[in-house]
């Protein structure tokens, strides 16, 4: 089935767009692969990036969202990733970058597209696991702005992906958040104070 994509904010876009035109931009990234002269680098697959801040003990999450993640393309694959943030003025790009996530977000983008139901592709980052998934949210109706992992959603862990959880296997919401929580919830150690 394929990815229902949510638009990301025009002026996200923009901020990408400029980003991309500007020689300063470009030679500060310090990516080879924005340096080359192999065709034009266009930015694709915007993905609303969420941050899950906190694992509640009734297994609740509390995301928020930080900012949208586009794809650099140049020719045939992802060579880059450029990722913008919301300030007080709006949309403002943040800074490209390159390494493992671009290419295991393109290869479960592609894994995705394959599974018999549509989804809505974000990212979720859990920052206390150094953890970064694909969110395949069930809701098309979203924005891609708003709103929390649905028990039925699925996440699929990118690469790399910590210990004990594999990389590009995709789990139902109500599966991984459990084995989440556990390894976000702080051990007391004897004679600590409960």
């Amino acid at each position: 089935m394929p990815l229902h994509v949510p638009p990301a904010p025009a002026p996200a876009l923009r901020s990408v767009l400029t980003a991309l035109g500007s020689a300063t931009a470009v030679r500060e990234a310090r990516i080879p692969a924005l340096h080359s002269a192999q065709g034009p680098a266009t930015p694709e697959l915007p993905l609303p990036v969420h941050v899950l801040d906190r694992i509640t003990p009734e297994g609740v999450s509390a995301t928020r969202l930080a900012g949208w993640r586009f794809q650099i393309r140049r020719g045939e694959s992802a060579v880059a990733a450029a990722e913008t943030r919301l300030t007080p003025d709006g949309w403002v790009f943040s800074h490209f970058f390159e390494g493992p996530y671009v290419a295991s977000t393109e290869r479960a983008l592609r894994q995705a597209e394959s599974l018999p139901q549509p989804y809505q592709p974000r990212l979720l980052s859990l920052p206390g696991l150094y953890m970064l998934t694909l969110w395949l949210h069930g809701d098309l109706t979203d924005d891609g702005a708003g709103g929390h992992p649905a028990a039925t959603d699925l996440l699929v862990p990118l690469a790399p992906a910590p210990p004990g959880i594999p990389a590009h296997v995709p789990h139902r919401v109500s599966d991984l958040l459990p084995v989440l929580t556990h390894r976000v919830t702080p051990v007391r150690l004897m004679g600590s104070p409960a």
